[in-house]
């Protein structure tokens, strides 16, 4: 079996939150995995790094969910670098992450940049370079197949957000699922991730919670709407930071309900300050499919999305803004790095009556992050320090899997091989190293091989080397109404073709179906030179093909069908056409065929069975005139022929055998040999040899050979009488070579 090496590359998520991105490589094919940027930086120091890879070769990039960590580097990659391949997402996706990237490209104009690239090189991309990258995104639903080149793929639920989905490529009969981010928890308007049946040989997971353990949906929901209560019946504010889209959505449900079940809230406002506000609720109406039970079934009473005590707000100056009274706001971004969220965070910080929620999970090099520490004071957009007084309370809601539903889960599909990605280095390293205890304690019970785990850097490549798997499937008619099971040594007779990594088996008259190949036919024609006579060709055919057919043609040729009319041996009508005509369909077996075809016709012309037939002499005298000329052609002297002939036969007897008596009018030959030749060796010492020569008599025996000539032909028939056979066969086979020398034999 050979081997081959699969590698993942991290260009971002190795050991950290932010800019997940990936570059899966496999036989030849590349496949990106997400194409994210990292909330903590700005410009391109948030980008993933490209420079480890030549962008032109990646044949397809995935995208899995439309957070901005996953997917906000993607104008930039599809515009600003060589990148011809395809891009996937589901169409959920595609239609937030439109708004959330024309969103980010607004936040990013309001820190000062240009909407000049030339001007200002860290502005990642245009608005032209957004509308253009969005034309080149291909969707895809959840469990539909799409094929491309040499990857088959396709997507399953991944809960977390709305269309957000796990993938599994299947390059060269493995199997790579890459979960992206997911949730394992249903929710008030999501149903939780699926958990594929196939096994994959890699899984590349999130670590984001590491070992965390989550509190349950309901703690969560009491303690949020709890602090949101406490400060707003204490008359202060309450700020909570998310993103336009996605998670603020579950919270607006939450909060909603909460207000209906407390009548004396109704006074307080709650504010959605997003531009986004009524796009994202028309994008939310239209992909309800992609929701679970619960809300299906509500959108047919009516549009739970449409709030009652939840107002939008496309627009609002925090400088105008009225706040004088309790109030809760959601406002974007959600990691407070500016905007919104941020102005009106600087702004109520130092009233301890006021309060910040952070209810989703805070990427390293935030504000967000720097909140959860609970710090004495903060720093502003405009870099002046302040004093924290107000309350801070973190309630994970951001639809992450924590450690048990991680474990479960990679249990469950029991990969041979993972790679940690998307978790902070420490989070990272307790997880692989709880699951590898618990794998250990898998394989003690199952005796199964635990797979090996990896959380490489960023830039580090990691390389799995896989046994090449030798299979072909049947398919077609081959494959149609079998009722018996193929068994070793079974016969199977089809084509076999390899088509993106895979092998299969049909007839060929159905290769058309499955390929683009076409079945055609190369006919093969040999001319063969021959000079014998046709009755020997017959008689040779005869001996060596099992099955040989036998037509004549209204011009007169002969035709030769040989192995069931495989080949054609065509002899000419015309006398003086001094070869045959070989022709059959070219194929590995009828090419041999052939070649054993011809090697029997040019025997058929030298063998000692075709002399009678096939030797003739020539019509022409080989010497010149007197005057130099070429002797004209006359009729053949046959006497003189046979005379030669007998004459020559004299002459090399007498050179092989002791004694030679001739008689060459009646062609007849006396040759007296020793009996036992084997025993006579050459000796250097004369003395030696005039010895051996004293061989009694009755150590010679007599072999006579008669020479019969045909009349008016080449033709002869050798006669060998002798005591002993094997000096019998030596003055034969003496006799055949001569003749053969001088034209066939037939003995």
């Amino acid at each position: 079996m050979s081997s081959t090496v699969m590698s993942v590359l991290p260009l971002g998520s190795g050991k950290e939150v932010g800019r997940s991105c990936h570059l899966l490589s496999y036989l030849g094919t590349n496949v990106m995995l997400d194409c994210g940027i990292h909330p903590g930086y700005e410009g391109t120091d948030g980008l993933p790094d490209f420079k480890l890879i030549d962008p032109e070769s990646v044949d397809l990039l995935l995208v899995t969910h439309f957070h901005l960590d996953h997917a906000a580097s993607l104008p930039y990659f599809t515009e600003r670098t060589d990148f011809k391949g395809r891009v996937f997402m589901t169409h959920a996706t595609k239609a937030v992450l439109q708004l959330m990237l024309r969103d980010y490209l607004r936040l990013m104009n309001m820190r000062g940049r240009t909407r000049d690239v030339s001007d200002q090189p860290d502005v990642l991309y245009t608005e032209e370079d957004l509308n253009n990258c969005m034309k080149k995104i291909e969707l895809i639903d959840y469990h539909s197949v799409v094929q491309h080149k040499n990857v088959k793929f396709w997507a399953y639920n991944a809960g977390h957000v709305l269309g957000a989905a796990m993938f599994m490529l299947e390059i060269g009969g493995r199997h790579v699922l890459y979960t992206g981010d997911y949730s394992m928890e249903d929710d008030r308007h999501l149903a939780k991730a699926e958990i594929p049946k196939i096994k994959p040989d890699l899984l590349i997971t999130e670590s984001t919670y590491g070992i965390q353990v989550h509190q349950t949906r309901e703690e969560r929901e009491a303690i949020f709407t709890g602090t949101v209560g406490r400060i707003v019946s204490e008359g202060g504010r309450c700020l909570i930071p998310v993103f336009a889209l996605g998670r603020a959505q579950e919270l607006l449900l939450i909060l909603d309900e909460y207000w209906q079940a407390n009548p004396a809230l109704h006074t307080i406002p709650i504010w959605y300050a997003s531009k986004l506000a009524t796009k994202a609720l028309r994008v939310y109406q239209t992909y309800v499919n992609f929701m679970n039970v619960r809300i299906r079934q509500a959108m047919d009473l009516g549009n739970p999305f449409q709030f009652r005590y939840i107002k939008n707000l496309k627009s609002i100056d925090v400088d105008n803004f009225d706040d004088r009274g309790p109030s809760v706001v959601f406002a974007s971004p959600g990691m407070l790095q500016s905007g919104v969220s941020r102005k009106l965070f600087d702004r109520w910080a130092p009233d301890p009556k006021n309060g910040v929620i952070i209810a989703g999970y805070a990427v390293e090099n935030t504000m967000a992050k720097e909140l959860a520490n609970e710090p004495e004071d903060v720093l502003t957009l405009e870099g002046k320090s302040q004093p924290r007084n107000c309350s801070v309370v973190v309630v994970s809601f951001s639809a992450h899997v924590d450690y048990l539903q991680n474990r479960d889960f990679m249990l469950a599909v029991d990969p041979s091989h993972i790679i940690f990605v998307h978790g902070q280095q420490h989070e990272m390293r307790r997880l692989r190293d709880a699951m590898k205890i618990e794998f250990k304690d898998r394989a003690k019970k199952t005796k199964a091989e635990p797979p090996r785990l990896y959380m490489p850097d960023n830039g580090r490549k990691v390389m799995m080397r896989f046994t090449q798997r030798k299979e072909a499937v049947v398919m077609g008619s081959l494959a149609i109404g079998g009722t018996k099971d193929i068994e070793e040594g079974d016969e199977l007779k089809g084509v076999m073709f390899t088509q993106n990594f895979a092998t299969r088996i049909c007839k060929i008259e159905e290769l058309p179906m499955y390929t683009q190949l076409r079945v055609g036919k190369v006919k093969s024609k040999l001319h063969v030179p021959f000079i014998g006579a046709l009755d020997t060709l017959r008689l040779f055919l005869l001996e060596m093909f099992s099955s040989v057919t036998e037509s004549k043609s209204s011009d007169g040729s002969i035709s030769f069908g040989l192995h069931s009319d495989e080949l054609e041996l065509i002899r000419s009508s015309d006398p003086s056409t001094r070869k045959l005509l070989l022709q059959w369909d070219a194929s590995p077996v009828n090419d041999m065929l052939a070649d054993a075809a011809v090697a029997l016709i040019m025997h058929a012309q030298t063998s000692a069975a075709t002399i009678r037939v096939t030797s003739r002499p020539c019509n022409h005298s080989g010497d010149d005139d007197e005057g130099g000329r070429k002797a004209k052609k006359g009729k053949v002297d046959w006497k003189t022929i046979k005379e030669s002939r007998l004459k020559k036969a004299g002459e090399m007897l007498k050179e092989q055998f002791r004694d030679v008596e001739e008689d060459l009018e009646n062609g007849v030959f006396k040759v007296m040999c020793l009996r036992n030749p084997a025993l006579i060796e050459v000796l250097e010492d004369d003395d030696e040899v005039a010895k051996k020569e004293e061989k009694k008599d009755e150590d010679l025996v007599l072999c006579e050979v008669t020479c019969e000539f045909e009349d008016g032909g080449g033709g002869v028939r050798l006669r060998v009488k002798c005591e002993d056979e094997v000096q019998g066969k030596l003055v034969q086979d003496c006799m055949r070579q001569l003749f053969e020398a001088l034209g066939a034999i037939d003995v």
